[in-house]
């Protein structure tokens, strides 16, 4: 498997999540708009998008959007710039390409159109680590195709520590280097009665996200530069 080396970009980080739902492009927006506030440019690419509807990649529309608004140097990318491979079922990539063949050096390709124009990128991830992309590939393979620093995204609800062990788990298997971030976006009261002891009993170091958004986005530079 070979490896898409960085150039051009000072920090890439890949952001993936316990599973679907969770938070991913929430994460990236808060965390772009942290970029932006420190006078960096940030950028996103997502490669590959599901479910999408006549109206376009609902994920990629926000991040394209975020993206224009934060680094005027990306004004010119459109919507097939920043997510290549748009399918309409929602389902895994293996499943909703049907017959098209997910192709790595058009996904090289344009995600170095897009690091030319940012110091930072976030690349999102599809569903959770193990969502199979193809007959060779899954999610948990894109981070070190892409020569990137791993942020996991995980709920605060009940059942999220299992999810979230088994995530952390299978990168460190990969020899994936991660940072944890908890998204209270929801599920507030829960992750502090339910879960968070845990996470302090185990040593699990975390982030809260919204709040925490500038320690987060600290440690995946000291990590991912």
């Amino acid at each position: 498997m070979h490896t898409i080396r960085a150039q051009g970009v000072r920090i890439r980080i890949f952001v993936t999540a316990t599973n679907t739902d969770i938070g991913k492009t929430h994460t990236i927006l808060l965390l772009m708009e942290e970029a932006a506030r420190r006078g960096l440019r940030p950028a996103a690419f997502k490669p590959i998008e599901t479910g999408v509807t006549p109206k376009g990649p609902a994920d990629g529309l926000k991040l394209l959007h975020a993206m224009r608004r934060l680094n005027p140097d990306t004004e010119r990318l459109a919507v097939g710039d920043i997510v290549p491979y748009r399918f309409g079922l929602p389902a895994a990539p293996f499943v909703a390409k049907g017959e098209t063949k997910i192709r790595y050096d058009y996904l090289e390709e344009k995600m170095k159109e897009v690091e030319r124009l940012c110091d930072i990128l976030f690349i999102e991830g599809a569903g959770g680590l193990m969502v199979p992309i193809d007959g060779e590939r899954f999610m948990i393979d894109l981070p070190r195709l892409f020569d990137a620093h791993t942020l996991l995204v995980a709920p605060g609800r009940l059942g999220s520590i299992n999810d979230t062990l088994l995530s952390i788990e299978a990168l460190r298997n990969r020899g994936i280097g991660s940072d944890l971030a908890v998204n209270l976006q929801e599920e507030r009261e829960d992750f502090e009665k339910v879960t968070r002891p845990y996470y302090r009993a185990a040593r699990i170091d975390h982030c809260l996200l919204p709040e925490e958004s500038g320690r987060c986005l600290d440690r995946l530079m000291r990590s991912g530069g």
